[in-house]
């Protein structure tokens, strides 16, 4: 069989193995029944699927954004029945406590000891929803979890279960009673998807897929992907082929929102920069995405297509800018609109 080398990361760095190209290809099929699965439950949201799949791979966080209604907690709660991994919900309030995510130390009057109990951040798939709403105290233990995989409580640090993925909603209309997420906790997603308002065909269809399930005819699931099957998928999207002249065309779209004069016009309505963060969820994403389609090498519209998602929440627009307008998201659109591939 050919050859596929697959990089892993140990206590030691990272190490290289060889996996077969069929089981690329086995895993690649396994999670397209996953996302066909998913998509049968919703309507007009596939791209949406298509970046939690992109997260699943990647081992990245997701921040979904839009009105009320349009099936954002459904979506990860489809994605999480399709998995043997451990789920849990987060619904956030002003009055959340750091300790309701991360667990707290209980006194145990029959041992005379404090015992450690777990909060729901400690389970495979985490769904916050509303975190927006959520204090900054919370939205910072939540930070520590996202970053580096685990929690800190009463001076001890717990590791997360691996896959550990978040997957965070946040309602656009509201702004009462919440708090803005920080421009680091921002960083830390992998991408900022936005749900827009389905069009009358799609709502059309939405009626009859309720109308089905509420007479329990509801199409049959498949079975749930085992966790070891997840992991060993995430090795092999990371080894998918991305070309040099398509790391330049990465770079050359980071590089255009830093003062480096290219595209002046843009540049000068920009704050903050892309950190080398973009770069890297960037290159990671357009992997993954050539993976699920069953490529063995990215191309350039997985970075066209991925780059408004991965670099617009990571573009501060300055004063003036968000003054007239203008946010994060059209100036990305702009630089992939005139930043050509090699």
């Amino acid at each position: 069989m050919d050859p596929l080398i697959t990089a892993e990361r140990g206590p030691q760095g990272w190490t290289t193995t060889s996996a077969p190209k069929a089981d690329r290809n086995n895993a690649a099929a396994v999670l397209e029944r996953l996302r066909h699965s998913v998509e049968a439950g919703l309507i007009g949201r596939s791209a949406l699927v298509e970046r939690l799949m992109i997260a699943l791979l990647t081992g990245g966080h997701l921040l979904v954004e839009g009105p009320p209604g349009l099936a954002k907690t459904r979506a990860v709660k489809l994605l999480a029945g399709g998995l043997e991994a451990s789920f849990s919900r987060i619904q956030c309030t002003p009055d959340l406590m750091p300790a309701d995510l991360t667990g707290t130390q209980v006194f145990r009057p029959q041992t005379g000891r404090f015992e450690f109990v777990s909060g729901p951040i400690f389970h495979s798939l985490v769904l916050v929803d509303e975190i927006n709403r959520a204090p900054p105290k919370v939205q910072s233990a939540l930070l520590e979890a996202m970053a580096e995989a685990q929690v800190t409580a009463g001076g001890v640090t717990y590791a997360l279960p691996q896959p550990f993925m978040v997957v965070a909603t946040q309602n656009s209309i509201e702004h009462e009673g919440t708090f803005p997420l920080p421009e680091a906790q921002l960083d830390r997603f992998l991408m900022h998807v936005l749900v827009e308002l389905p069009d009358a065909a799609a709502e059309l269809e939405i009626l009859g897929l309720v109308e089905r399930e509420a007479a329990c005819e509801a199409p049959a699931k498949p079975a749930p992907i085992p966790t070891e099957a997840i992991l060993a998928a995430r090795r092999q999207a990371a080894s998918i082929h991305l070309a040099p002249a398509l790391k330049d065309y990465i770079v050359r779209l980071v590089m255009a929102t830093r003062r480096s004069g290219a595209m002046p016009d843009v540049e000068e309505k920009i704050e903050h920069a892309v950190s080398p963060r973009g770069s890297l969820a960037l290159a990671a994403a357009a992997r993954a995405r050539a993976f699920l389609a069953g490529r063995d090498h990215a191309v350039p519209e997985d970075v066209s297509e991925l780059a408004p998602d991965i670099l617009s929440h990571r573009v501060i627009p300055t004063w003036r800018a968000s003054a007239e307008g203008i946010t994060g998201r059209s100036l990305v659109a702009k630089l992939v609109e005139r930043v050509e591939p090699l």
